[in-house]
């Protein structure tokens, strides 16, 4: 086994750490496989960051580090070909809100808002919270891949400035939509005259060495002008406990409303999580790389065990640490129940708008994830 194996093979043990994911089962013996977090260590350097910032002793408000800008314009020209002009970011404390913030913008008279399923949650939860009708597009399942449904989308009774909600790549479907995928899209959202929110946080963990990630907003001046882009560093080199994300609008008065929507809500990011941020998108790349490689690992691992299950239906993700699977044929009611009672807590996908499916997390050692796989191989002998 290599070092960068062996790295992160050795987890820290995050229970009774106020952690949301291991403390939803805190005195049970589940093993956590939900919420989209790495049980990893983040990289060295990212670490020794975090802790010269805490040894500092002050703990003051935060501004964002031109460095940071400076990164991120240059991690975007670099890996994506895309390139953004400064006043083109928007700063924010995390990717949920920014949903939300999206859904803010709109004049909730006349708007409805569109996106996939299955999708995570947060996308079918944010229209509600401003009163607009969500319109549900199941993706569509072709050779074990799910993707975009044109003939659904064609028969979709949308209205100018109507919003479409996209996440790219796919969570938790796993999909890294293609350029022509996205292309064709992106001609249809213009067709429509809608407006975009997409959730790229997941565009840097792709599994495949041979894919790219193509930004919806990158792809035109047409369609950046319709596009609010969210991304962050936090799923990327696990640090969604502090909190930076950002948006990228280019369309002038797009930015206005959003940031309208915005004012005396939203604060900040802390000022540790820009300093991080920025230490991420310098530094973090080989530790990033490595981390890739055994999320790779973790999804042939788990996919070869998971297809051997009766009654159960895997998809191997090409892009984030999260995998899906169809346990509809299972003959029993809650098939997230039943492997909680078989002691693995997995997402349920009634919450992603598709009961009868989980979501595994595959950030895990692979110790962890083998002893998983074993309790769910287990519960499905006798049924």
């Amino acid at each position: 086994m290599s070092n960068s194996g062996r790295f992160f093979d050795e987890v820290p043990d995050r229970r009774n750490t106020a952690s949301l994911k291991w403390g939803k089962y805190a005195g049970k013996d589940v093993i956590p496989l939900w919420v989209a977090d790495m049980d990893f260590r983040s990289a060295p350097e990212i670490v020794r960051a975090a802790v010269e910032a805490a040894e500092f002793g002050n703990y003051g408000y935060g501004k964002c580090p031109e460095s940071l800008i400076e990164a991120v314009m240059l991690r975007l020209r670099r890996l994506y070909d895309w390139e953004i002009e400064r006043h083109w970011l928007v700063w924010l404390p995390g990717m949920v809100c920014a949903l939300n913030l999206a859904c803010r913008t709109l004049e909730k008279e006349s708007s409805q808002v569109f996106t996939h399923t299955p999708v995570y949650p947060p996308f079918l939860s944010a229209p509600g919270n401003f009163d607009l009708p969500c319109v549900r597009i199941p993706l569509q399942l072709r050779n074990d891949r799910f993707s975009f449904d044109f003939d659904a989308l064609n028969e979709l009774p949308t209205k100018p400035s109507d919003l479409f909600m996209l996440c790219n790549p796919h969570n938790p479907v796993g999909t890294a939509f293609t350029r022509e995928e996205l292309e064709c899209f992106a001609a249809w959202v213009c067709e429509r005259e809608l407006l975009v929110c997409s959730d790229e946080i997941h565009c840097d963990l792709l599994l495949e060495p041979d894919l790219k990630h193509f930004p919806l907003a990158s792809l035109s001046p047409e369609i950046s002008e319709r596009t609010i882009t969210l991304m962050a560093p936090t799923k990327t080199f696990n640090l969604p406990g502090f909190g930076c994300s950002f948006a990228v609008i280019s369309n002038g008065e797009l930015r206005r409303k959003f940031k309208k929507a915005m004012a005396g809500i939203v604060p900040d990011p802390p000022a540790m999580g820009f300093g991080l941020a920025d230490v991420a998108y310098r530094y973090g790349d080989p530790w990033l790389g490595d981390a890739i490689d055994y999320l790779r690992e973790n999804r042939d691992f788990a996919f070869s065990e998971l297809s051997r299950m009766k009654g159960l239906k895997p998809f191997s993700p090409s892009a984030t640490y999260l995998l899906w699977i169809d346990a509809r044929d299972l003959p029993v009611d809650s098939p997230c129940s039943f492997f909680e009672d078989a002691g693995v807590g997995l997402s349920d996908g009634k919450d992603f708008g598709t009961p009868g499916f989980l979501r595994m997390n595959l950030a895990c050692s692979r110790e962890l994830l083998a002893q998983a796989l074993e309790r769910m191989s287990s519960s499905l002998i006798d049924l």
